[in-house]
């Protein structure tokens, strides 16, 4: 089978997680996705509330299955951690993840295993920058000399909106409508989430 690995906070879960999800899926030709919120993340909304949302934001498309994994084994988990456990001589792993991730993933431990495990993949939200696409090709060719793993791209036109956009939204009033799926955008207004207290966005 081909899995998809899926992480990140997700506080809150927004349409370009989704889309990407999405993209991941089909472009992957992947048979189950999973995704994995993580036990902390900034705002006001627990671990079992951005479980919820995920589980809200997917819960009409085939193949997603949203896992308390990196909950249940607290701020310790990692990327590596999550592999591991989903691991299997009869699973092919792919894991998705950002530019950031992408140019930094040789500084994480044991990086030899997490190549040996999966094949990385990652998706740009950034726009055109021939610096960074510079930048991004370096690493991908450097990946490949030493772990004999060729990244992927998942293609398509990054949705402009963030988690920190959205509950900056929230607590200013605004309209999150066109940011996160509706049942999601309900989630948050009857839980009351990402208001301002004290002054502070959370």
């Amino acid at each position: 089978m081909r899995i998809g690995i899926y992480r990140g906070g997700f506080s809150p879960i927004h349409n370009g997680h989704v889309m990407a999800a999405k993209a991941f899926m089909q472009q992957m030709w992947l048979d189950v996705l999973y995704i994995l919120p993580s036990a902390t993340a900034q705002g006001n909304a627990n671990a079992w509330q951005r479980l919820k949302m995920c589980e809200l934001a997917f819960e009409d498309v085939d193949g997603v299955l949203i896992s308390d994994f990196e909950i249940r084994h607290s701020e310790n988990c990692d990327a590596l951690t999550a592999l591991r456990a989903f691991a299997s001589d009869e699973h092919r792993l792919f894991l998705l993840m950002g530019t950031d991730e992408l140019l930094t993933l040789d500084r994480q431990r044991d990086v030899e295993e997490m190549f040996r495990l999966c094949y990385p993949v990652y998706m740009r939200r950034e726009g055109n920058d021939p610096i960074l696409d510079a930048r991004i090709v370096a690493k991908i060719s450097d990946y490949q000399q030493k772990y004999g793993k060729v990244v992927r791209r998942i293609t398509g036109d990054p949705i402009a909106v963030s988690s920190t956009s959205v509950r900056s939204a929230v607590a200013s009033g605004k309209d999150i409508s066109r940011m996160v799926p509706p049942a999601v955008e309900k989630y948050i207004r009857e839980s009351g989430l990402y208001k301002t207290q004290g002054g502070v966005t959370q």
